[in-house]
């Protein structure tokens, strides 16, 4: 394997470019959130949480998805979302990350107090103080560390009920009579239409949009329109796809909704998984499929951890198809998901790939760099390629530095 000094692992430039902030506040400050806003917590204690709900393991999805009802509570103004988005760029900026995108779901924060763009302006805010803070910093100032940028995504959800928002309950009402996908169509094409909005009228850093939530049973064509308003004014897409389901949603993620990323991509390979009767030769489908991801470089936002919580069948990192999208040639990224619910970093997430994954070091390093090459990035191109290059001259001084080889 791949040695990488733990030093030169955490100075290095890297990106998270799928972070979910609803699954990524510290545990100290949903303890005390929650004690303010009277949501009631399985415990008080950061142990006894760890132990009964934010676990090392889960059983299943459900499982995992308990923790987001206790988030999801206290998140429901928008001072505590500032705060939270805050202390994200925070801790994301301690151990190195320069880009990282956040997502949310801000239908799923509306209230009586608060609305979708308070939300997202709240979480803009956030991040802005993080990165003010850092940007303006001695380091910086003087050549010795790199600028940190954020985008923020966008997230429909696939399924809902009326209990995930008022918002939602509302509109299953309004559509009683309405098939569930024409609902969830029209809040997601709601949606598509507020992120262009912010963007056009306020300037607000949205760089992507995304689905996300239960893939089985919730195809992505049903937000097919969504997609389309997006793509029409030039915002990025990116899906929660291949996750929970076969190669076949990431297809209907790049022929249904434009996508320039896919959010996991962990099934691409599983030819069992295919069950549309009409591909008959399986092998060949997933040929192309990964074909046209590599030939395209859209990026796969691989979660390591995330995916070894949630997908049983995987039993290691050393199982994880990371290492065949790597051999394709697929331009992967390393992610967190959500730090909290998965108990994880950014750098945990890199070292679980080099103590699993062999690796060469030209393949570190053009993971690393991808990372920032996929980034959907708040300013134009040229601003992008300029920061990439940063980005490369910084990893080649550290690896001098620590005596790391570059090919």
């Amino acid at each position: 394997m791949l040695k990488i000094p733990a030093e030169f692992l955490k100075r290095i430039p890297k990106t998270d470019l799928h972070v979910h902030l609803d699954g990524s506040m510290r545990l100290s400050t949903l303890i005390e959130l929650a004690k303010k806003e009277g949501v009631k917590l399985p415990s008080y204690t950061p142990e006894g949480l760890k132990k009964k709900v934010f676990k090392s393991k889960y059983a299943n999805l459900l499982e995992y998805l308990r923790g987001f009802s206790y988030t999801g509570a206290v998140l429901q103004s928008a001072a505590n979302i500032e705060r939270v988005a805050y202390e994200l760029g925070q801790d994301a900026i301690a151990e190195g990350v320069r880009y990282m995108e956040v997502r949310f779901a801000p239908q799923q924060h509306i209230n009586d107090h608060l609305t979708a763009q308070e939300a997202v302006r709240a979480a803009v805010r956030g991040l802005r103080k993080a990165q003010k803070e850092h940007n303006t910093s001695a380091a910086v100032k003087k050549g010795e560390d790199l600028e940190f940028y954020f985008g923020i995504i966008v997230c429909a959800m696939r399924n809902f009920s009326a209990a995930n928002s008022p918002y939602y309950a509302a509109l299953l009402n309004v559509l009683s009579h309405a098939e569930k996908t024409e609902v969830i169509g029209t809040a997601s094409l709601e949606l598509a239409r507020l992120a262009v909005k912010l963007v056009e009228e306020e300037h607000q850093p949205i760089v992507g949009f995304d689905i996300a939530g239960e893939e089985a049973g919730y195809p992505a064509s049903d937000h097919k329109r969504a997609y389309q308003y997006v793509h029409k004014h030039f915002i990025f897409k990116t899906v929660h796809a291949g996750e929970a389901y076969g190669p076949e949603s990431i297809f209907s993620a790049l022929t249904d909704c434009f996508a320039n990323r896919i959010g996991h991509g962990t099934n691409l390979f599983e030819e069992h998984l295919i069950k549309d009767p009409t591909v008959k030769n399986k092998k060949a489908y997933i040929r192309s499929l990964a074909n046209y991801l590599a030939t395209g470089r859209i990026g796969i936002e691989v979660c390591l951890t995330s995916n070894l919580q949630t997908l049983p069948e995987i039993k290691s990192v050393k199982n994880h198809p990371i290492r065949k999208m790597i051999e394709f040639g697929l331009p992967v990224s390393i992610n967190t998901d959500n730090r909290l619910v998965s108990n994880t970093t950014v750098t945990k997430e890199w070292e679980l790939l080099v103590k699993n994954v062999p690796l060469k070091p030209k393949d570190f390093k053009n993971i690393v760099i991808a990372g920032f090459k996929s980034g959907f990035f708040p300013g134009t191109y040229i601003e992008k390629r300029r920061f990439v290059r940063k980005v490369i001259d910084r990893y080649n001084a550290l690896a001098k530095r620590y005596h790391v080889a570059l090919y």
